[in-house]
């Protein structure tokens, strides 16, 4: 580790260890902004589980709002009703204003959440992640729903401990999401020479080996706030005086528009046995194979909205 990047993994570890102590949510002191929203995630693990497949491609605030909308507007987000009404799920969805872009394939991923839910889980998504549980093991089960990735699956993770207090064994397995913002802060800041998963993960082990998804909301936090895609504030930065500041180099997340175009929706759950693949090519070729395709992106090669 050059001299450079030791100083760049020291302010964004304590960057990390801050928010951590502070028991951060997402985006601010919250998830929404909006007390009645933010009450919702924080009572019922359904409505977190739920807000888990909406963070992709809106941003963060809408994002986690997404469960309480659906909830005044279906009036149930039962696990049980989520399964037996997929056509009022997607008629919620899509009513004006749409409670998502990804207006065909998100209300897929809630009714399936709510058929596993119901059938596996006896109805209740905090068994999925149960208090003394591996690591490994909870990223496992929430990676195997249709809408979650490894990406969203590793953030869930750290905000479960980092937020909501889950006591999970094995930390030292946890993980950055793979998303745009951690990207453009890894690459720019100069502790991953690439941008694949594969290098962007083996940097966050190096920089906090006892629990690199510690860093995954401070690295998130700095390229949504500072390290932007353009005209970054690298001056405010936390990480201002120990930056590389690469900043001709920006990545690109899965659904962003073209040329004015809609932006595609993802792939559907069941080509994840494709996902990790695809995460581990450049992000170039990535969008050059997105960009040929007819088909839709998946997770986890999107940016997560948090």
């Amino acid at each position: 580790m050059t001299t450079d990047s030791a100083r760049v993994t020291r302010d964004l570890v304590a960057f990390g260890r801050q928010l951590e102590a502070q028991g951060a949510a997402q985006a601010g002191d919250g998830f929404t902004g909006r007390p009645d929203a933010d009450a919702l995630l924080e009572s019922d693990p359904n409505a977190f589980l739920l807000g888990v497949l909406f963070t992709q491609g809106i941003a963060a605030e809408r994002a986690w709002a997404g469960p309480f909308e659906l909830l005044r507007r279906l009036g149930s987000i039962e696990p049980v009703f989520l399964a037996a009404h997929a056509d009022q799920v997607r008629a919620a969805v899509q009513a004006p204003p749409m409670l998502h872009r990804f207006k065909e394939t998100l209300p897929r991923w809630i009714s399936s959440a709510g058929r596993r839910l119901a059938e596996e889980y006896a109805g209740n998504a905090s068994q999925i992640w149960p208090s003394g549980d591996h690591v490994l093991a909870v990223t496992d089960r929430l990676s195997a729903l249709d809408g979650i990735g490894r990406k969203k699956a590793v953030m869930a993770v750290e905000i479960l401990t980092r937020h909501f207090g889950v006591r999970l064994r094995g930390r030292e397995h946890g993980q950055v999401a793979y998303d745009v913002h951690v990207r453009r802060v890894f690459v720019r800041s100069g502790l991953a020479d690439v941008d694949t998963c594969d290098a962007i993960e083996a940097a966050a082990t190096r920089a906090c080996p006892d629990a690199p998804g510690t860093i995954d909301l401070a690295a998130w936090l700095i390229g949504r706030n500072w390290c932007r895609p353009r005209s970054p504030r690298c001056d405010a930065c936390r990480l201002s005086v120990s930056c590389a500041r690469r900043v001709t180099l920006t990545p690109e997340g899965v659904g962003v528009r073209k040329h004015g175009g809609p932006a595609r929706e993802p792939y559907s759950a069941e080509r994840k046995t494709d996902r990790r693949a695809a995460s581990d090519r450049s992000s170039a070729l990535l969008r050059h194979r997105l960009a040929a395709s007819a088909t839709p992106a998946a997770d986890p090669c999107g940016s997560v909205a948090r």
